[in-house]
């Protein structure tokens, strides 16, 4: 058992498995509290419990995938590529409303961080939260942040944003497909935009770009801090 846990393969399939099986049963329930990574996450953490493995066994596969997240935030240019015309129509409105968003998030997760009293090293940790998570995570070192906690709350925020984008949209009465994209992918990146797929191909795309324009956005602003 020692040499199986003490595996990259066992990290690194564990992953695998409890995501796949947590899209399986998001396709059963069919709601957006079933979040595959959050279900992943829970079982990951009841199988290190129940089977006493330690934490840094479980890393030796984990950070061999953490590992290939840096790379794949290159794809996200994909998006904007093969939406590029709607992009040079809409530039000035997509990049002023991801401009505002990265603007938001940031400030008001700082300032009630400290409203709250909490460590000024936490209050940074959770100034990139609607980021998506290689970009979070090299955001939260450069702040000497803890990642550990950014990745908690970039993964809460993006499950919120999934739960709560359609109502939101339907209680301001947003029609505009390019609206609604943005304001869910410069809000709650790759989770939220699972849910603008579902809105429409349009609003998909529109959270796409919107990903990777409040990522630059948010990474050159908190050079600024």
């Amino acid at each position: 058992m020692n040499e199986l846990t003490s595996s990259p393969l066992f990290g690194i399939v564990l992953c695998i498995f409890t995501f796949e099986l947590g899209i399986y049963i998001n396709k059963k329930v069919k709601t957006p509290i079933a979040n595959p990574l959050l279900i992943a996450i829970a079982f990951v953490i009841v199988i290190l419990k129940a089977f006493h493995i330690p934490l840094d066994k479980f890393n030796v596969g984990g950070d061999i995938i953490a590992m290939f997240l840096g790379p794949a935030t290159a794809v996200l240019a994909l998006s904007i590529y093969n939406q590029i015309d709607i992009l040079k129509k809409n530039f000035i409105p997509i990049f002023i409303g991801c401009l505002v968003g990265a603007i938001t998030s940031m400030t008001s997760s700082y300032l009630l961080s400290k409203a709250f009293r909490l460590d000024e090293v936490i209050a940074r940790s959770m100034i990139p939260k609607s980021v998506t998570t290689p970009i979070a995570m090299e955001v939260s070192k450069s702040l000497s942040g803890i990642v550990p906690v950014t990745v908690a709350v970039v993964i809460v925020t993006g499950i919120i944003g999934c739960v709560f984008s359609p109502l939101l949209i339907k209680l301001f009465r947003i029609k505009d497909p390019v609206a609604k994209g943005v304001a869910i992918g410069a809000s709650s990146h790759a989770l939220g935009t699972s849910k603008a797929i579902e809105l429409g191909e349009i609003e998909g795309a529109m959270s796409g770009i919107a990903i990777g324009i409040s990522g630059l956005i948010t990474v050159f602003l908190s050079m600024l801090i």
